[in-house]
């Protein structure tokens, strides 16, 4: 279903940059919440060297409907050429659906 809740996980480079497109999503009502999580450390393969930075955690709580469109928006205001942007399905089964209907109702274009 379209209202179905999504979390749309994705990192930055800092608090800075996330929190700005946090903002960004949020006022645009792409995302109902956007949650910034700093100090975390990535250690992954590019372009055939191990690397290790800093960086913060979003968890942006969307729509499935809507999950594309904040997902495209990410993209092209993200820093990265290859920004994390992946959509995670909520079950309903033992979340609470007053908090659900809250991220539906403010995730609506």
């Amino acid at each position: 279903m379209d209202d179905e809740v999504v979390l749309l996980y994705t990192t930055w480079p800092n608090a800075e940059t996330a929190e700005a497109f946090g903002a960004l999503a949020v006022a645009e009502r792409l995302a109902a919440c956007a949650n910034v999580i700093s100090g975390m450390r990535s250690i992954y393969r590019w372009e055939g060297a191990v690397e290790r930075a800093a960086e913060t955690v979003m968890i942006l709580k969307t729509t499935a409907a809507l999950s594309p469109s904040l997902t495209e928006r990410l993209i092209g205001e993200h820093p990265y050429d290859t920004p994390c942007a992946v959509a995670l399905p909520v079950s309903t089964v033992g979340s609470n659906p007053t908090f659900l209907g809250w991220v539906a109702a403010n995730a609506a274009l």
